[in-house]
């Protein structure tokens, strides 16, 4: 997968990460779980960039 690839759907999990806190903002019932799918998609997000660099710190040479 190419950078632009990784950052893209990094880009998408942070943005939907946030619409679940907004929304757990406003809709208290659902506060809880709304805010766990947050932290999943960040998690994701940082799981994404983190396979990323290690594919090329394997291969010797920078992320593209």
């Amino acid at each position: 997968m190419t950078g632009l690839a990784v950052m893209e759907n990094v880009r998408r999990y942070r943005a939907i990460a946030s619409i679940c806190r907004q929304t757990a903002a406003l809709r208290p019932v659902l506060r809880c779980s709304l805010l766990t799918q947050a932290e999943e998609r960040e998690r994701r997000a940082v799981v994404e960039l983190e396979r990323h660099f290690k594919r090329h710190r394997q291969l010797n040479r920078p992320p593209s």
